[in-house]
């Protein structure tokens, strides 16, 4: 992943070198985050009248009764589902970080996760592991599930997707180690393509004490499989 231009005017070395706690935000993230209410309003207009735009280049008629508030839906709808962008890492994590002496694997599996593929503006489904070994730390359980919401409800791919929830973990709680694996099912795969229904992409990401011990990893590995 290409190092946020941020990183470079602080000198930090941290994974997450973004001043606004965003992580990665792209070009126009902080438009977003701060915009009036009326720069909302405005925007939300400006991407319904572009679906209106898709509508009839696709042969379609937005005026027909089914189709009259379409865009207006899919406007809502898609900056629903790119909420991700509007949520700080900080305020995801809301202090929740507490000093406990525990030095064996925290997992949390079966994570459900749905995002849209930023090739095709499709959705993939899937399930994530993520898991750490603390290091006097403790992240509390509901914030691995909310960082994995934050980071899937922006544009993405799998393997990007994966690698930020683990990043993100070790920027909070500096554990010794994290895993995290996700399984998912790309509509961009399964409806147009090659149309593979069925078809699994796995991606995994590994840091710490889960890459470099073999018997830590393997224990990960079993666990998220009973």
């Amino acid at each position: 992943m290409s190092t946020p231009a941020s990183a470079v005017a602080t000198g930090r070395a941290s994974p997450l070198p973004d001043v606004n706690g965003l992580g990665w935000p792209a070009k126009s993230t902080i438009f977003r985050l701060n915009a009036t209410a009326a720069e909302k309003a405005a925007r939300q207009t400006r991407l319904a009248a572009a679906v209106r735009t898709v509508l009839e280049c696709i042969g379609e008629d937005p005026d027909r009764e089914g189709l009259l508030r379409t865009p207006e839906r899919y406007a809502q709808a898609l900056m629903w589902m790119t909420k991700g962008y509007e949520e700080r890492l900080a305020d995801v994590i809301n202090d929740a970080v507490f000093a406990e002496d525990h030095d064996e694997m925290v997992l949390v599996r079966d994570i459900d996760i749905s995002s849209l593929c930023e090739h095709h503006l499709v959705p993939f489904t899937g399930k994530v592991a993520i898991a750490y070994i603390p290091n006097k730390l403790v992240l509390g359980i509901s914030k691995l599930a909310r960082i994995a919401e934050t980071f899937s409800r922006r544009l993405q791919v799998q393997e990007r997707l994966t690698k930020q929830i683990a990043l993100c973990v070790e920027e909070a709680i500096k554990p010794r180690g994290v895993a995290v694996v996700m399984e998912a099912t790309h509509l961009c795969m399964t409806m147009r393509g090659v149309q593979k229904p069925g078809a699994i992409t796995v991606t995994s990401c590994m840091l710490g004490c889960f890459r470099t011990q073999q018997k830590t990893r393997e224990e990960f590995l079993t666990l998220i499989k009973r």
